[in-house]
């Protein structure tokens, strides 16, 4: 082979390389990223993948709540056991794969994008804390679905979330318009100003939240869970390399990184702030229901018989219990029984001493 072959076929199998090193960066995709974290919640940088329906049990396992499967993910790391963060806050953005955050934690690849709902890590929060009421809000502006719970209700009664609200609040005084470099948005087009008022919404709850300090140092946490969609439609709209898309992926990385310092200040950096970024999901969000009519359900759909389970999550907790108690219990009465057995009635027993003595005569 002459030097020339040589170097020709050097030249091929450097351009294969560097494709299937673009190909890879492609397949990665959608990421989910933690923009601030407390010390005693211990995430490590790598590349392990995360499914997007295994997110609730991380936000459950990061607030110190148990779950009912184990999480085989080695991104988080087990924590001091009566600390837990004062807050964690959710935001997943459509529309995007690759926000270019300032900063971050650590960043990891998010597999299996399907949509997810904190509904569960607010049950339990509700369950656990309910005489403490506290704040739970679920939002996602362009569908103007809300969900708040607790204190919520009282904290953010005036946050506007409907579109109408929004785009009203855009005109008032405070809005992010006198702020944000807008560039190539427009404050006429439909989709530029449903981005606008995401941005929006993320700036009047750190504002409420100033106002409510108080809320921040008591002893029940918080939930936030904040999904928005005014990226992807204007990916929709003017497309992926357009520079309006560009300009507004720019402006909402500085906004999340502002958005998480903030809310991560006021809970006194115990706070912990993620943000997740899908292109798409893979299916519809669809919640589901039971009839209090519907047929009997079996108790155990894998067996023809209805036969019960062996047990559930709680057996090992129960067992031990059981077994320690009744071990202790066996324990003292055993020692019970042989001192009584060796006791000594003229030396060891009050009663016979007491008895025993002879009566004074005057």
């Amino acid at each position: 082979m002459s030097l020339t072959d040589w170097r020709r076929m050097e030249a091929v199998l450097s351009a294969t390389f560097a494709l299937c090193l673009l190909a890879s960066a492609g397949v990665r995709g959608d990421s989910f990223t933690i923009l601030q974290s407390p010390e005693f919640v211990s995430f490590q940088k790598g590349d392990w993948p995360i499914s997007g329906e295994k997110i609730p049990d991380l936000v459950a396992l990061t607030m110190g709540f148990s779950v009912q499967e184990d999480l085989m993910w080695p991104g988080l790391q087990a924590g001091p056991l009566f600390q837990r963060p004062r807050a964690n806050v959710l935001v997943a953005v459509r529309g995007t794969d690759n926000l270019a955050l300032p900063q971050s934690v650590a960043s990891y690849p998010l597999e299996n994008p399907v949509p997810f709902t904190l509904d569960s890590v607010a049950e339990t929060i509700h369950s656990l804390f309910a005489e403490d009421t506290p704040v739970v809000l679920q939002l996602a502006p362009s569908e103007e679905r809300l969900y708040m719970l607790g204190k919520a209700n009282a904290v953010f009664e005036d946050l506007p979330v409907t579109l109408q609200q929004i785009r009203a609040r855009l005109s008032q005084d405070g809005s992010v318009l006198a702020s944000l470099p807008l560039n190539s948005l427009s404050r006429n087009a439909e989709a530029d100003l449903l981005f606008l008022s995401e941005v929006q919404v993320l700036h009047d709850i750190t504002a409420l939240l100033q106002r409510h300090r108080h809320l921040a140092k008591d002893h029940s946490p918080d939930l936030y869970s904040l999904e928005l969609s005014g990226l992807e439609e204007l990916g929709k709209l003017y497309g992926s390399d357009s520079p309006q898309y560009r300009d507004a992926s720019a402006i909402l990385a500085s906004v999340l990184q502002k958005f998480g310092e903030d809310v991560y200040g006021l809970y006194g950096n115990s706070a912990v702030v993620e943000v997740v970024t899908v292109k798409s999901f893979q299916a519809p969000l669809t919640r589901k229901s039971r009839s209090i009519l519907e047929s009997k359900q079996m108790s155990n759909p894998g067996s023809p018989y209805n036969l019960a389970y062996k047990y559930n999550f709680q057996y090992a907790v129960v067992f031990n219990i059981v077994l320690w108690l009744m071990i202790a219990l066996a324990l003292a009465v055993i020692v019970v029984a042989y001192n009584l057995w060796n006791m000594d009635p003229g030396y060891d027993s009050i009663i016979y001493r007491m008895t025993n003595q002879k009566i004074r005569m005057d």
